[in-house]
């Protein structure tokens, strides 16, 4: 082995050992991640069969009969794992505890499934400016930031803004939710013919994307596809 070769295996090795941390859920030495992977591998995934539509597990992957009654306004959804502990925990110290670090970590598993959709541009869940400076930051933006540079697909986050400031949808009834957001967002784009990629952090009724959605195609989006963290499944 060279001299060369020697001193850069060297300092692989020393900055192995300066980056490595302990596993945000178990304690053990996870190197450079967050998570270990034996914690990684068992963050709670959704069924291999869902609705292509909305997300939500179905017996053979069809569309399920909620979207068959009546279609959300975006075309497809996808997420990287299932609303349950201790991914909503994660989620929340995101959010919650600007734990900025995990988007990276998050948004680098949307991109994963980004490579099976077809965009031209990713747009980020805005957030109302009320929310926006309690919380600092778009945690929407955040996780879009890593599948733009990965997938190298435009990112536009001022084109469209939350005008409503609504409640959290969390604290309201399923079914009071999409009158919530009614009309709460608003677009300043002519996105004809453009296919959109929708991000958010976690999807439980869909009503706040489906509204988003909803504004994008008045907007002429050709397609909307919802990416998430977390699919929450119904109570």
């Amino acid at each position: 082995m060279s001299i060369l070769t020697q001193s850069a295996a060297f300092i692989g090795r020393s900055c192995a050992r300066l980056l490595a941390q302990d596993c945000l859920l178990c304690g053990a030495d996870s190197r450079s991640s967050l998570l270990c992977s034996a914690c990684a591998d068992d963050l709670p995934r959704l069924p291999a069969d869902c609705c292509p539509r909305c997300a939500l597990p179905t017996p053979a992957g069809e569309v399920c009969g909620r979207c068959l009654r009546q279609a959300p306004h975006y075309d497809a959804a996808l997420a990287a794992f299932r609303y349950a502990f201790p991914v909503d925990r994660l989620i929340q110290t995101f959010k919650y505890d600007q734990r900025l670090a995990l988007a990276d970590y998050f948004g680098r598993r949307l991109a994963v499934l980004a490579a099976a959709c077809t965009a031209d541009v990713i747009v980020p869940l805005p957030l109302h400016p009320l929310r926006l400076r309690e919380r600092g930051f778009n945690q929407a933006l955040e996780l879009a930031r890593p599948v733009s540079r990965s997938r190298a697909i435009a990112l536009d986050a001022h084109s469209c803004q939350r005008i409503r400031h609504t409640p959290a949808q969390a604290a309201l009834p399923w079914r009071e939710r999409t009158r919530n957001v009614r009309g709460a967002f608003h677009c300043t784009t002519d996105f004809t013919h453009r296919r959109i990629l929708l991000i958010d952090d976690v999807m439980t009724t869909g009503a706040s994307l489906d509204e988003m959605a909803r504004t994008l195609k008045l907007h002429g989006a050709s397609q909307v596809t919802v990416l998430v963290v977390a699919r929450a499944l119904p109570p």
